[in-house]
């Protein structure tokens, strides 16, 4: 039986990655809705407001590392992700280390080097991308790699889009060494004048190194089921949109979220299509570029 209430989640809450499940097809649709319905939950956890959400936090990691916990009884979203893990055969230390990344945002935030920020985005969605290989039933293991590239992409992504958001929760993922001075999240979140251009700089290179993992991940796509396949190019274009599209605008950070509409994204969708019928898909996929790696060591999907 399909969960309706998880697909209304990811169409309210996930408005890009709905759109792109729209081509997987009912039963994979429905089993990366309830993958998404999980992490969306524990987002939302972690960025509420909730007095006790450290502790919840804290009980959903400890059900993932031990499916007899109590808590998975008393978590239906716990309970729930457990059932679609063992019929996915979804790894949990990936779903553990996607909970160490939200227990890391219950502190101040203020990251020092481009590892730290990789190895942050790796816990929050590169974990993601590696759960969805198995929801999707990719049979290759090679495409581990590529599915945490274009985790760690849109995360990177998604942290240009929310600077100033994330900067307000008194978090800076941008690395203290690619600033000439020192910039505190307060300084962002104040928006002041002087803090326009380093900070633009900063999220032009976040937008560089995404694109870097967005390219691979677009190679490794074609170890997908074919079924899959166009989706997640639907969804890598569109989440790449984002960022284009505030580098179109200058980069005006302190203006607030940059969104993609619906006729963009529907254009997107004949470019991914073009995509996916074009002759990198009847090529042999080339070996992983090891060096998107060399920070990730010792991660869950990572050699």
């Amino acid at each position: 039986m399909q969960n309706s209430q998880a697909k209304q989640v990811l169409a309210r809450n996930g408005k890009s990655f709905y759109w792109a499940s729209l081509f997987l097809g009912p039963e994979l649709a429905d089993r990366a809705a309830r993958l998404y319905q999980f992490c969306r939950f524990v987002d939302d956890l972690a960025d509420g407001d909730l007095p006790d959400r450290l502790d919840s936090l804290e009980d959903i990691r400890a059900g993932l590392s031990d499916p007899q916990h109590p808590a998975v009884a008393t978590i239906p979203e716990l309970e729930a992700f457990i059932a679609l893990a063992t019929e996915s055969n979804i790894p949990l230390n990936a779903a553990g280390e996607l909970l160490d990344g939200m227990l890391r945002d219950q502190h101040p935030t203020a990251l020092e080097t481009e590892a730290e920020l990789l190895r942050y985005c790796h816990a929050v969605a590169g974990t993601v991308g590696l759960m969805m290989c198995r929801v999707l039933n990719c049979q290759h293991a090679r495409a581990d790699a590529f599915a945490i590239d274009l985790g760690v992409a849109m995360q990177l992504t998604n942290i240009a889009r929310d600077v100033l958001e994330d900067a307000k929760m008194d978090r800076r993922y941008l690395p203290a060494n690619w600033f000439a001075v020192s910039i505190s999240p307060a300084d962002i979140a104040r928006a002041s004048n002087n803090s326009h251009i380093p900070v633009a700089a900063a999220i032009n290179q976040l937008l560089e190194l995404a694109d870097q993992y967005y390219a691979s991940a677009l190679i490794g796509i074609h170890l997908l089921p074919w079924r899959s396949r166009f989706s997640i190019i639907v969804a890598l274009r569109v989440y790449g949109q984002i960022g284009h599209k505030l580098k179109r605008s200058g980069l005006q950070w302190w203006l607030g979220r940059t969104v993609v509409n619906k006729l963009t994204k529907a254009r997107l969708s004949i470019t991914s299509l073009i995509d996916l019928l074009s002759g990198v898909g009847w090529k042999k996929v080339p070996e992983h570029e090891a060096s998107l790696h060399k920070h990730l060591k010792g991660l869950a999907g990572v050699d």
